[in-house]
């Protein structure tokens, strides 16, 4: 009984170690960004979702339309980098059309990226989040774009 009580916590505090070298690797990584002016595509593990890419479709979901606004002031960039940072995002990059941010929500410390690429010529937003580490993501990345795009879309109907 002594015996099976020491293996299953040695093992325990192995599997907490793992995912605490997981965390660490993660934050060691960095931001996908842009390639070819595109948002990079989603690996093949689960943990990742894009608008960027239809033919993917285990990985997409559809971009934010961007329509006439009758707020003047109405700014889709500012918008969504505020938006970003009231779900507890952190910006790492920004340029005129690009934001890169990192949320850290576990207590692992993992890392997960979201992207956004304005893509003016065809009045989209398209979105990438992913996880840097890890194949499960429990559903956080598809729940952080839906989030995202109901507040967008709510802010942009005020």
């Amino acid at each position: 009984m002594k015996t099976t009580f020491l293996i299953l916590t040695i093992l325990f505090l192995l599997f907490i170690i793992y995912f605490f070298i997981l965390g660490i690797n993660s934050k060691s990584k960095t931001i996908p960004g842009l390639i070819d002016g595109r948002l990079s595509n989603c690996p093949d593990s689960p943990n990742c979702i894009c608008t960027e890419n239809k033919d993917h479709t285990d990985h997409y979901m559809s971009p934010i339309n961007i329509t006439e606004h009758s707020d003047l002031d109405f700014n889709p960039f500012l918008t969504l980098k505020r938006i970003v940072i009231d779900i507890g995002g952190t910006i790492k990059i920004e340029n005129e059309n690009y934001i890169a941010a990192m949320f850290s929500p576990s207590i692992f410390g993992f890392v997960d990226d979201f992207e956004i690429r304005i893509d003016k010529k065809n009045n989209m937003i398209h979105l990438r989040s992913a996880s840097r580490v890890g194949r499960s993501d429990f559903g956080v990345n598809k729940k952080r774009i839906e989030l995202v795009k109901k507040r967008y879309n709510a802010a942009s109907f005020e």
